[in-house]
């Protein structure tokens, strides 16, 4: 469980990470989207754990590579808005969300399932075992 430390410098730097994406990723990165949903501490502030979302984008992990290369460009810029908060500057390490496409994924899964209505002449409900009367 993350101390309310932990907790308020997680704010903080997704509110800051969130602006500079949002500012610098179109000279950075091209036309991607990139959004940051989850970002974890270390206990003792030194280590920023950041999950991004990448949309607009097809091979996201090239993205990420990229963003990878430019780690201390973004480091310096966050440093530079929150040096009067913190003590120490966290080392970031970016990882990839698929929470987004795992849930696009099971949506067509989910409306690929056909369930025949009891109503229908086809209707088996020994085929369906866990389906009760």
């Amino acid at each position: 469980m993350e101390s309310v430390r932990q907790q308020k410098v997680a704010r903080l730097i997704l509110k800051e990470m969130a602006d500079i994406f949002l500012k610098e990723s179109r000279v950075l990165f091209g036309n991607v989207f990139i959004s940051i949903t989850v970002v974890r501490m270390s206990p003792d502030l030194s280590v920023a754990k950041l999950y991004l979302s990448i949309m607009l984008q097809e091979d996201k992990n090239a993205i990420l590579k990229e963003i990878k290369v430019h780690t201390k460009e973004l480091r310096k810029l966050l440093g530079e808005r929150i040096r009067k908060q913190v003590r120490i500057i966290p080392e970031i390490i970016f990882y990839l969300d698929d929470n987004v496409d795992y849930a696009n994924h099971m949506d067509d899964v989910l409306s690929k399932i056909t369930i025949p209505k009891k109503e229908d002449e086809n209707f088996d409900p020994n085929q369906y075992p866990g389906l009760k009367e």
